[in-house]
């Protein structure tokens, strides 16, 4: 089924698929991919995840498009998961790591001063709110988007002498200890859990402006209210779109009430843009959809250009560390800071904030037709591109009259399969993990979004194929027919190119 007014993709001919076509070179690299995985599998934890669902082994990769090892090639829309802004091997940043590389200059330096590490805080400090930057410090923490957050939060405990901690239900803040006890998955709770404002799942069940305000009362109460058990707290974690909760776009509205809330009780805002930063959502950060100046931003992923990198930028005022009071032995990572330099520079020289911001509007326009069409999907939303659809089983009822229909996360893990299968790789996402998540590096093209978007609603077709249940022919026809109407045709020499354009 065609989303877009191009010609729709064809999956890509597997290995099983060719019959008596498949070369002696084709069962070879068969061979080869899938005693890899057997291997990964007997070895590497159990605890490992993208493994599990994707199937692939990368070896070759160019922007958009990755070619496995059994010579498949895939549209990537998970870009390690949001590192990979300009895609796989950008040339800006290969050339970046290429002249730190050529010039001998040491690769790792702790927090020493270096000119690879001046011009990378130079750039950052140029895209950062001005409200910030004019009075900020950055922090150089260890290589991963939870380093930061622990030192943010361990930063804000030091500056107000508390040690209580507001973050918001759905939240994800990565996998150390505190960073999980702020994340929407925490069982042992240390930190005062707020309402996250959102449409389609509102926790008040009316959505919209309403909602947003109601989340708001609830925290002022919970902060002004002296028998609410919660005393003043060290500081407030927030992001301004939760992507593993579902992506889920915070209201600008919101946004500032939060800020507004914050401040008059001198309780540091911290915003958690280690995903939505660095053009993902339509603005460099996305605090600035809203206007707002938080007084720490936790920054990692697409900071680093697709190397280990993560830091934290706060206000001058709350430095009040002894030295040495926070460290991490990779927290000099030459490589990184060049690559991240690149990155930011090409991000801001070339408008691609304003582009995913374009782009990312049409795309979810084009994906509402699937609400449309297919009862299982129940909702599509994100920002810029940062997207999410989720998936729905329309067979059971929804809990309350009006309300969602219950989340299938079987379905979604099917769209996943069928996504994988015709070449696209996607994530999944939410509480249930029922959000199939699309995060394509910026420099996607309108070829290829038409491809990932051709892609996805094939996927999503199949799979409403197979969910048989009341009323479900009948959507399947309705689809059928508007896919009709649009002239859908196979069209493999399209998906050919989207894939050299990668």
């Amino acid at each position: 089924m065609a989303v877009t007014e191009s010609a729709p993709e064809t999956a890509p001919v597997m290995p099983e698929a060719a019959g008596a076509r498949a070369t002696q070179e084709d069962v070879g690299a068969r061979a080869a991919h899938e005693g890899i995985l057997r291997r990964q599998a007997a070895r590497e934890s159990a605890a490992r995840t993208y493994a599990r669902a994707l199937p692939i082994v990368p070896v070759r990769a160019r922007g958009l498009t990755i070619e496995g090892a059994d010579g498949n090639r895939y549209l990537d829309c998970l870009s390690g998961a949001g590192t990979l802004a300009l895609g796989h091997n950008h040339p800006v940043v290969l050339e970046a790591i290429r002249k730190v590389l050529d010039s001998g200059a040491p690769l790792q330096v702790l927090d020493l001063a270096t000119p690879v590490k001046d011009a990378f805080t130079t750039e950052l400090f140029r895209t950062l709110p001005p409200g910030l930057a004019d009075h900020a410090r950055v922090q150089f923490c260890g290589p991963a988007g939870t380093d930061a957050v622990e030192a943010a939060l361990k930063l804000v405990r030091a500056a107000t002498g508390r040690s209580g901690i507001l973050a918001f239900a759905g939240a994800y803040h990565g996998m150390t200890a505190g960073a999980l006890a702020a994340s929407g998955g925490a069982s042992d709770v240390r930190v005062a859990r707020l309402p996250y404002p959102q449409d389609y799942r509102c926790p008040f069940g009316v959505g919209g402006e309403p909602g947003a305000e109601l989340a708001a009362r609830w925290t002022e109460s919970i902060l002004d209210d002296t028998k609410s058990g919660v005393p003043s707290p060290a500081g407030m974690i927030l992001e301004p779109v939760q992507g593993e909760g579902g992506v889920i776009p915070a209201r600008d509205d919101w946004m500032r009430r939060m800020r507004e809330i914050t401040s008059a009780r001198s309780i540091p805002l911290i915003a958690d843009e280690v995903q939505t930063g660095v053009g993902r959502t339509g603005a460099f950060w996305a605090v600035e959809h809203s206007g707002i100046t938080p007084d720490v931003m936790v920054l990692s992923k697409a900071i680093g250009g697709s190397l280990p990198l993560a830091v934290v930028v706060y206000r001058e005022d709350l430095d009040v560390w002894e030295p040495g009071a926070h460290a991490g032995t990779f927290r000099g990572n030459q490589l990184a800071m060049a690559a991240g330099a690149a990155t930011l520079a090409y991000v801001r020289e070339n408008g691609l904030a304003e582009r995913a911001a374009a782009l990312g509007t049409r795309m979810i326009a084009q994906l509402q037709s699937l609400a449309d069409d297919f009862g299982c999907v129940g909702d599509v939303r994100g920002r810029g591109l940062m997207i999410g659809v989720e998936i729905v089983d329309p067979e059971k009822p929804p809990s309350s009259p009006g309300g969602p229909h219950p989340a299938a996360p079987e379905l979604a893990v099917a769209v996943q399969r069928e996504c994988l299968r015709r070449g696209l790789i996607v994530e999944l996402g939410g509480r249930n993990s029922s959000v199939v998540r699309l995060l394509p590096p910026l420099t996607i093209s309108d070829e290829q979004a038409s491809a990932v978007l051709n892609r996805l609603a094939d996927a999503v077709a199949e799979v409403a194929k197979s969910h048989t249940g009341p009323g479900a022919e009948s959507t399947r026809r309705t689809a059928t027919g508007r896919a009709q109407e649009g002239g859908h045709t196979q069209g493999a020499e399209h998906t050919r190119r989207a894939e050299r354009s990668g």
